[in-house]
Parts: C-alpha cells; structure tokens; sequence
C-alpha cells in the first residue's frame, strides 16, 4: 500500500520538476510511454481475467513490494494522465511550493483510497468464494481496465 500512495506523489515531483518539459520537447517520448502503458495495462487485464482463486495459486508467488507498487505507477497511464493534467492545470510553472503541495494532496488521498481498496478487497473475498462469481467478477474487472485506456487511446 505504501508503495501505490508513495509512488504517485514521487511520480508529481519528476513531472513537475522535469519530465513535462521532455514530452514537450520531444512528443515521441509521450507516446512510447503510452504505447508501453497500454501494452501493460492489456497484460493487466489478461491476468486479472485469467487469475484462479487465492487458495488455488500458486504457493511460490510473492505480492509485489514496497518498490514494485511504486514503480507500477510509472506504467500506469492514468497515473500520467493525472500527473500530467495535475501539474499542467495546478502548477503551470513547476514552481516548488505548488508541486510539493499537489504531491502532499495525492499522499492524503491516496492512503485514504488504497485503504479503501484493502478493505473492499477484503470484503469481496468472502462474496468471491464462489468459482462462478469469482470468474465473473475477473472478468468484469478487465473488461472495466480495458475501458479505462479508451481516453488514453483517443488522445
């Protein structure tokens, strides 16, 4: 959790002390990002749609860490949409003060929002004991991910 919550405010930071300027100067560079973003999220999708029930995974598998969270975000294309929408719309300038008061504001909301998914998480384990509903309910969530792209994809 505190990698997803963390990650994001780092990602404010770079962007707005930098990285907007390269996808300025150089358009290409934005849209490999996207094309990468997008081939990972599909991948994303195809896990999810395809992912057994917890008691029936594999038993070798580890979650992910505190810096595999993070650096999810850097493939995340809405990560980079609200980034980049969130520095150009709040913080035109770069300057410090407004890039570190954005980055604070995601912090906040993103530990209320990745404990809010933990606990829904938790919650619908106990719904999702039935394979039928559990297949459903992975394939509705990638069905719903892959929907997400479509913004990105029209830009």
């Amino acid at each position: 959790m505190a990698g997803v919550f963390l990650g994001f405010p780092a990602m404010i930071f770079l962007v707005g002390f930098g990285l907007m300027g390269l996808f300025q100067s150089w358009p290409l560079s934005f849209t490999v990002l996207k094309v990468l973003s997008v081939t990972y999220m599909l991948y994303l999708a195809w896990k999810i749609a395809h992912a057994t029930a917890p008691n029936e995974a594999d038993p070798s598998g580890q979650p992910i860490g505190f810096f595999q969270a993070a650096l999810f975000q850097w493939v995340n294309p809405k990560a980079w949409t609200m980034s980049l929408t969130g520095i150009t719309v709040y913080v035109g300038d770069g300057n410090f003060t407004g890039v570190t008061i954005l980055a604070l504001v995601f912090v906040f909301y993103g530990m209320l929002s990745t404990a809010g998914w933990t606990l829904l998480g938790q919650q619908l384990r106990r719904l999702l004991s039935n394979n039928f509903r559990l297949r459903l309910f992975n394939w509705t969530m990638a069905v719903l991910l892959i929907a997400t792209l479509y913004p990105v994809l029209k830009l």
